[in-house]
C-alpha cells in the first residue's frame, strides 16, 4: 500500500491526576506529546472529551455549577497558547474538548481541532448526558451541526463520546463517505467506556471507515466527591478479511489508573486508502449507505 494511501495519528488517554499549577504546565505537556507525535511521522494528536478537566487542580474553590463558566474563562488563553505549537511541530491537533461561553448564557462542550496551515475547526457535542444537563452540575446546551473536514486527502468528523452512540446521527454520518471519525470521550465507569468504545467499533462497520477512539484517565481535580475515570485509546476497522477479519486495530489497555502524563498510541499507516476502495466497490457484504426510509413497520399486537 503507498505511503499515500495510509494517515498516521496518535492518541493520547490523557492522565488528569499530575497536579498543575498552571495553564502553562498543561501547555507544557500537550508541548511534549506534539513532540512525540511529531517525531513519531504522525499527521495529528488526539486528546480526550474534557482534557482541560486537569484545569480544575489549579482554579480557585468552586461549587460544581462554577466549574463549568470558570473552564470556558479559560478557553481562549489555552488556544492561543495551543496555536503556536500546533505550527512550530507541523502536528494537526484535537486538543480534547473544553466549555465554551456562546455569549447568551448558554454553554458548550466544544472540540478544538487546530492545523499547522491555521485552520482552527470547532465541533460542539450534539447529545449531552444527565450530568450535563444537570443545572446543579455541568449544565450545558447541545451542538446542533456536524463539521465534515478534511486533513490532507481525507474527510473527518469529530463525533463526541455520547454522539457516537446515537444510531440516528450514525444513519446521517453514512451519507457522508467519511475517511475517518475520531471519537474524544471521558467515562467514569468501564460500562460507559464499553458503550462508547463498542459503538465506535460498531460505527466502523457501518459506515465502512476507521474510527479512533480516546477518553481520560483518573480522578479528575474537584471539590466535591471523587470522579475517576476509566478509558484508553483504540482504532476500529471494518471487519474485512483484507484487515485482519475481527476489525481490531492498535489499543492500549482500558483502567482508571496511568502512570506519567498517561497512555499514548501510535497508529501508524491506517489503511485510509484502501477502506475508501472498499467503500466504492468490493466490501465483502457492505450495502453501502443504505436507506431505511422506505420501509413500512408492521407493529403486531
Amino acid at each position: 500500500m503507498a505511503v499515500t494511501d495510509t494517515l498516521t495519528i496518535a492518541l493520547w488517554a490523557t492522565n488528569l491526576e499530575p497536579a498543575l499549577a498552571s495553564l502553562d504546565d498543561w501547555v507544557a505537556g500537550v508541548e511534549t506529546m506534539l513532540v512525540r507525535a511529531a517525531g513519531d511521522g504522525a499527521a495529528l494528536l488526539v486528546m480526550p472529551e474534557y482534557a482541560c478537566a486537569q484545569w480544575l487542580g489549579f482554579a480557585p474553590a468552586l461549587a460544581a455549577a462554577a466549574e463549568i463558566p470558570w473552564l470556558a474563562a479559560q478557553e481562549a488563553a489555552a488556544i492561543a497558547l495551543l496555536k503556536p505549537l500546533v505550527a512550530r511541530h507541523g502536528v494537526a491537533l484535537v486538543a480534547g474538548t473544553i466549555p465554551h461561553d456562546g455569549g447568551d448564557g448558554r454553554y458548550t462542550n466544544r472540540a478544538h481541532i487546530l492545523h499547522p496551515d491555521g485552520r482552527h475547526i470547532t465541533q460542539d457535542k450534539l447529545a449531552l448526558t444527565p450530568g450535563e444537563r444537570d443545572p446543579a452540575a455541568w449544565c450545558l446546551a447541545p451542538g446542533a451541526a456536524l463539521k465534515v473536514q478534511r486533513i490532507g486527502p481525507w474527510r473527518f468528523a469529530v463525533v463526541i463520546c455520547l454522539d457516537i452512540e446515537l444510531p440516528a446521527l450514525s444513519s446521517r454520518l453514512a451519507i457522508l463517505d467519511l475517511d475517518f471519525v475520531v471519537v474524544p470521550s471521558m467515562t467514569r465507569l468501564a460500562s460507559g467506556n464499553a458503550r462508547v468504545f463498542g459503538c465506535a467499533k460498531a460505527r466502523a462497520v457501518e459506515l465502512m471507515t476507521v474510527v479512533a477512539a480516546v477518553g481520560c484517565i483518573g480522578e479528575r481535580p474537584t471539590g466535591g466527591l471523587p470522579h475517576a475515570n476509566t478509558s484508553g485509546a483504540a482504532i476500529y476497522l471494518p471487519c474485512e478479511e483484507a484487515l485482519g477479519y475481527l476489525g481490531l486495530g492498535p489499543a492500549t489497555r482500558i483502567g482508571d489508573k496511568a502512570d506519567g502524563l498517561g497512555p499514548y498510541l501510535l497508529c501508524q499507516d491506517l489503511p485510509l486508502g484502501f477502506v475508501r476502495g472498499l467503500r466504492r466497490a468490493g466490501a465483502e457484504v457492505w450495502p453501502g449507505a443504505w436507506n431505511a426510509a422506505h420501509l413500512v413497520i408492521e407493529d403486531l399486537p
